[in-house]
């Protein structure tokens, strides 16, 4: 008999939930206790009067992992509707990071003309350092990170991934 490993997917999952004390514990205790990653995490309340939380989750797994993530998620009772953004059409991922890099000379002026073309942002300036704002799909933040390294990468904060559907619905 021979046992084959199943392929892991990236998913992006849009839960949205009552915004309550607690409801985020639950969620990540869910992933905790079944022994599931979390690759990115993000939370924003999206109403006027701050009744209504967005949790963007990232995670990898095969599909019936994902699925039973998917009927877990949505048990729970503050949560109003989870949806898979990687298998419910055309979206858009987004991340913002910060990038803080120390140079002087060439290395300096190559950081500068790289965050150029990646279109990153000086927020802070100093005559030893730059802390650059990116924002992007994820495989273009990591691009701009990694030459970043070769330059004097010091640190980095990265927000995790939000993502929307595409087109006039929302989820």
């Amino acid at each position: 008999m021979k046992i084959t490993k199943a392929h892991a997917e990236r998913h992006v999952l849009a839960v949205t939930v009552d915004n309550e004390p607690g409801i985020l514990a639950k969620i990540t205790g869910l992933f905790t206790a079944r022994g599931y990653n979390i690759d990115s995490l993000t939370v924003a309340d999206i109403t006027e009067d701050h009744a209504i939380s967005r949790i963007t989750i990232v995670t990898n797994g095969p599909p019936e992992v994902i699925d039973q993530i998917h009927a877990q998620l949505e048990r729970l009772v503050p949560v109003h509707k989870v949806t898979d953004l990687s298998e419910a059409g055309p979206h858009v991922e987004r991340e913002l990071a910060l990038v803080k890099v120390a140079g002087t000379g060439e290395k300096r002026v190559e950081a500068l003309r790289l965050a150029d073309i990646f279109r990153a942002r000086p927020v802070d300036t100093t005559t030893e350092s730059f802390i650059f704002e990116i924002t992007g799909p994820p495989d273009k933040v990591d691009s701009f990170i990694a030459l970043m390294r070769e330059l004097g990468l010091v640190e980095v904060g990265r927000t995790g991934i939000v993502g929307m559907m595409r087109g006039p619905e929302g989820v």
